[in-house]
């Protein structure tokens, strides 16, 4: 079974980590991960263009340093930039110091701003630690839209039921994510639009 929202329990363990806004108000929080990439995230900007809809990116410093005319285009259309590693490393498989440095590697490519996002969702207490500089962005709505197994509707419908006013909501700019969140993407926005919801930024 899918937990297209978060389980409550997580935030139990992990409260100093940023999962939800707390509001009463009917406002989404729009991110994506492992970009900017050629094509996916082209997608995305265009998107959200047609939207008028602005969202925060978690970028892969490896991505940025191949493709930097896409994180300009990122950033000039107004939305937010944030750290996803420099090459999508994950946190329960690397020490403190090794993940520190990673981090670091990708927010010398990034503007101020600082905003982290684990990939996978996975990092230590240890790790946690020592980023007392930065925002940690978990997510309260996942797409799941990088499982190609799923099909498009499906999670565009686990998607839609799962937000509620401050939902963090994770999509991907990938190429892995590109078959579902082509479709979900715009058809996701449209529908929480006509429920009356507004997104911003992080």
């Amino acid at each position: 079974m899918r937990f297209f929202r978060t389980p409550s329990i997580l935030p139990v363990f992990y409260p100093s980590l940023l999962w939800k806004i707390d509001t009463s108000e009917k406002d989404l929080y729009l991110t994506f991960d492992d970009g900017p990439v050629p094509g996916p995230t082209e997608f995305v900007l265009d998107t959200l263009r047609s939207f008028g809809v602005k969202a925060t990116f978690f970028c892969i410093g490896d991505n940025i340093q191949k493709h930097p005319e896409i994180l300009r285009k990122v950033i000039d259309a107004g939305h937010v930039t944030g750290n996803h590693t420099f090459n999508h490393m994950n946190g329960w498989k690397s020490s403190p110091s090794a993940y520190q440095e990673n981090i670091r590697l990708c927010q010398d490519l990034l503007p101020s701003k600082r905003l982290f996002r684990p990939p996978f969702g996975r990092i230590k207490k240890s790790q946690v630690s020592l980023l007392g500089g930065y925002k940690i962005v978990m997510w309260d709505v996942l797409t799941f839209d990088y499982d190609r197994s799923l099909d498009s509707e499906k999670c565009l419908n686990g998607s839609l039921k799962a937000i509620r006013p401050g939902s963090i909501i994770v999509f991907h700019d990938s190429v892995k994510a590109e078959k579902n969140m082509t479709y979900v993407l715009p058809r996701f926005v449209d529908g929480c639009l006509s429920k009356g919801y507004s997104f911003k930024t992080l």
